[in-house]
């Protein structure tokens, strides 16, 4: 009886060790958010919503203009697979402040009844399942649309580059495969599409970046390198040790792991020469 007892005490206090790690992480993540949504709403960059055509409706999309007294480069950046939240929109604008115009597209927006932006679903997981839910070529279409909307703003040189993260890394690569235009494909823990012989289509240079903890994705990288090679195109690629998937994200947060905030800020260096070069 004793022992039973004392089983059971044991269980409560891992469970509430549990429940106490749990919140805690929740409390880190909303901290996280909270400032991102702070730094958002006193950026010095001009940010606008614009609605762009899809069909018989319309899609979101996030545009931010850099301080610039001529037209400049311009930026197409595809979300992860939780939309296009604060952290995508951020990184948006970081890439303004760093004098390019930017444009990331919801690629989930209106694509569920009464869902007019990734914020307005429930939670994260929601959002996943409209992500995994859309239709490949309608992707690539709403891309088009992008594409074209960031090319004809006055404010652009018409030079245009894409980058993307986790599900949107994947994008950006299959992207690369449908327009001939696109300067580079920066794509970050993304895989190249599965059908190998759509590479021979790309005709800018692909750049990879990834985690070293992150074999899921990095285990797909030989077999992409063969079949760049192969068509004779250009793919270079970045392996950070002991950073994990969505180290970008992850090494922003004020409590990331060193692995992770070291990979961000040498990822994040990379990328700004990727787009001076």
């Amino acid at each position: 009886m004793r022992t039973l007892s004392l089983l059971l005490v044991f269980c409560v206090l891992i469970a509430c060790k549990n429940k106490t790690n749990k919140e805690t992480n929740n409390e880190v993540a909303a901290e996280t958010a909270s400032t991102i949504s702070d730094e958002l709403a006193v950026s010095e960059r001009h940010h606008e919503w614009v609605d762009l055509k899809r069909g018989d409706g319309t899609f979101k999309a996030f545009v931010v203009y850099p301080e610039s007294d001529t037209p400049t480069q311009a930026v197409i950046v595809i979300h992860e697979n939780r939309g296009l939240n604060d952290w995508a929109r951020s990184f948006t604008d970081q890439l303004a402040a760093e004098g390019y115009l930017a444009i990331a597209p919801d690629l989930i927006s209106n694509t569920v009844e009464g869902i007019e932006k990734t914020t307005d679903f429930e939670n994260s997981d929601k959002a996943r399942e409209a992500i995994y839910a859309l239709d490949p070529d309608q992707v690539t279409e709403d891309l088009n649309t992008t594409y074209e909307y960031i090319k004809n703003d006055p404010a652009s040189n018409n030079k245009i580059f894409v980058v993307g993260f986790c599900w949107g890394g994947s994008q950006s690569f299959r992207y690369a495969t449908n327009n001939p235009d696109l300067e580079k494909a920066l794509v970050f823990y993304g895989t190249a599409p599965k059908d190998k012989s759509v590479l021979e289509q790309i005709k800018c240079p692909v750049y990879g970046f990834y985690g070293g903890n992150d074999n899921r994705v990095n285990s797909t990288i030989p077999d992409t390198e063969k079949a760049m090679e192969k068509y004779d195109k250009k793919y270079e690629h970045v392996i950070y040790d002991g950073a994990g998937h969505a180290f970008m994200r992850r090494g922003a947060e004020s409590d990331a792991d060193e692995a992770n905030k070291t990979a961000h800020d040498k990822a994040w260096e990379s990328l700004l020469k990727l787009l001076n070069k």
